[in-house]
């Protein structure tokens, strides 16, 4: 009843998408959420302690995801995305892009709300709205506060057997310390985000599983008259004895200018090569990463991630003719008897790096992660994690990061 009830609200009030719960499946199919989040973070400059920024604040979140109603040949549905985060405390003079800020201080509070209109033919399935995409050109952004989003079309087709296609139009994104739809830009600082806008962004791209162990994919994107991406990846996943599981993969990007050349010529070639191995309650992984080309891999304007590169965090690894290495351990603390505790280590070290006018640079990263969930009981599902982030640069300050983030879901 609760789920129905909550389900007329939001139907009546995106009553613009031009779709009812007139079918029971669009009820009966339905996810309705809520999503709590506690989030801390506070970046300390070794030489620069007047450029410190962090902040404390909770955010609430309704995620709802409708079934569909059958018109025919055609299933619609619709989704919703409430988001709002209140600032607990933090510093008031430098962003930090976890919450908005005027150039004077930083927000109380924000809210971004999104919709998204569904429509399936069998098993090809179109979105138009709030997008939030994960593959190898465009991902949404899940690592602060509130979401990084998009808006425009996404159509993803698995008619063939082993088979994604996927096509789709961006035309604006609303960064995770924004709150409103903006056009797309180049992440080129000291600019970030206020640089020239492209009209949009083209997407296609081909998943395919040639069997049990390999699959391939091949993807292109056009941000219009900044750059274009070709991507070229290839996974391997196997057994490795009884107990041990080997998950590999070789990625490639090659990054041009586009169109009228917005931010000028573009020459960047990425490679990214990974393993991970799972033996237990053990997790080993080692990544290695090149840059090539006269340009850093470009991305786009709003702190935009790329984790199909294997190295990338706080340091991204991706500065001219850059190498990088990544060493990842994990324990899962359930063989101790502590289900729902598990540990991640990473180390990165990156070298020869041509960055700030200076050549041969080197930088060094450390990942510190403590993850803990509630496995059962009154609290069961409430999760806390700790974050240590330690980089070291040779052309710039270092920086030292914590965050604590607990997080806890309602299903209706």
């Amino acid at each position: 009843m609760h789920r129905q009830t909550l389900w007329i609200a939001i139907c009546a009030a995106a009553a613009t998408l031009g779709t009812t719960a007139t079918n029971a499946e669009f009820i009966d199919d339905s996810q309705v959420q809520l999503k709590f989040k506690n989030f801390y973070l506070d970046r300390q400059y070794a030489d620069l302690p007047q450029n410190n920024w962090g902040s404390w604040s909770q955010a609430v979140t309704l995620d709802a995801k409708s079934g569909y109603a059958d018109l025919g040949a055609i299933k619609v549905g619709a989704d919703i995305l409430v988001q709002h985060a209140v600032r607990l405390n933090g510093r008031d003079k430098n962003p930090d892009w976890v919450l908005p800020h005027d150039g004077e201080k930083q927000a109380r509070d924000f809210g971004k709300v999104g919709a998204t209109l569904k429509a399936k033919v069998s098993q090809t399935e179109l979105k138009v709205g709030e997008i939030l995409p994960v593959s190898p050109v465009l991902v949404f952004d899940p690592s602060r506060q509130l979401l990084t989003t998009y808006s425009g079309a996404w159509l993803e087709s698995k008619e063939i057997k082993d088979t994604k296609l996927t096509l789709a139009y961006i035309d604006g994104i609303n960064n995770r310390y924004d709150n409103q739809f903006r056009e797309l830009t180049k992440f080129a600082p000291p600019a970030y985000d206020h640089g020239a806008e492209a009209d949009g962004m083209y997407i296609a791209g081909i998943d395919h599983q040639f069997n049990k162990n390999i699959g391939a994919s091949y993807w292109y994107a056009d941000v219009q008259d900044i750059y274009q991406q070709h991507y070229v990846g290839v996974n391997y996943k196997t057994t490795l004895g009884a107990k041990a599981k080997l998950d590999s993969h070789i990625r490639y990007f090659d990054n041009s200018e586009s169109g009228d050349q917005l931010y000028g010529n573009i020459d960047n070639q990425a490679l990214s090569v990974g393993a991970k191995v799972n033996h237990g309650a053990h997790t080993f992984a080692l990544g290695y990463q090149q840059m090539f080309g006269q340009n850093a891999f470009p991305t786009i304007g709003g702190w935009v991630p790329q984790p199909y590169l294997v190295n990338w965090g706080v340091a991204t690894f991706t500065n001219v003719n850059e190498k990088s290495w990544g060493f990842t351990y994990a324990y899962d603390f359930s063989a101790l008897g502590a289900k729902g505790l598990n540990a991640t280590a990473v180390y990165f070290t990156g070298s020869d790096a041509d960055v700030a006018g200076k050549q041969a640079q080197k930088s060094d990263e450390i990942n510190l992660i403590v993850n803990y969930t509630i496995p059962e009981g009154k609290f069961k599902g409430l999760g806390v994690q700790g974050m240590y982030i330690d980089a070291d640069f040779d052309w710039k300050t270092d920086l030292k990061e914590y965050r604590v983030a607990t997080t806890y879901t309602y299903k209706f």
